[in-house]
């Protein structure tokens, strides 16, 4: 069953613009040590800091909280499979909310997807609810 669908639409400039007037500050606030390694390897890694940006936007919205009731930036991140599929994993007060609102005898599941298109960056996140086998 569904349990919350969050999407959001970030541009890519206004993130650029923010990680070059606030640089590591800003990095370190928002993303995870794993999301800046990766990012920062990419060929553009701006695209990519807003589609993580995108993704926890869209993700607190699944949530039903948006960035309220002590949710964390950095509680939401994203990481990639060998495959590039994105995974995002949920720690303090966001895994909290998502066990909170789990039906017992489930298991959660979070899906999300990630595209850009300058100056656009978008991410969908579906949270799903498994029966426990």
């Amino acid at each position: 069953m569904i349990l919350g669908i969050g999407s959001d639409l970030a541009n890519i400039d206004r993130i650029g613009g923010t990680l070059a007037r606030f640089g590591d500050r800003f990095r370190a606030r928002v993303f995870t040590e794993e999301e800046r390694q990766r990012s920062d390897r990419l060929a553009d890694p701006v695209a990519s800091y807003a589609k993580r940006w995108a993704a926890k936007e869209a993700c607190s919205k699944a949530l039903g909280t948006g960035l309220a009731m002590g949710i964390s930036w950095r509680d939401m991140s994203v990481t990639n499979m060998a495959s590039g599929q994105p995974v995002m994993h949920l720690t303090g007060w966001a895994a909290e909310r998502l066990a909170g609102m789990t039906p017992a005898g489930h298991i959660p599941h979070v899906h999300v997807t990630l595209t850009d298109d300058a100056p656009w960056a978008q991410a969908f996140v579906v949270i799903e609810a498994r029966p426990a086998a």
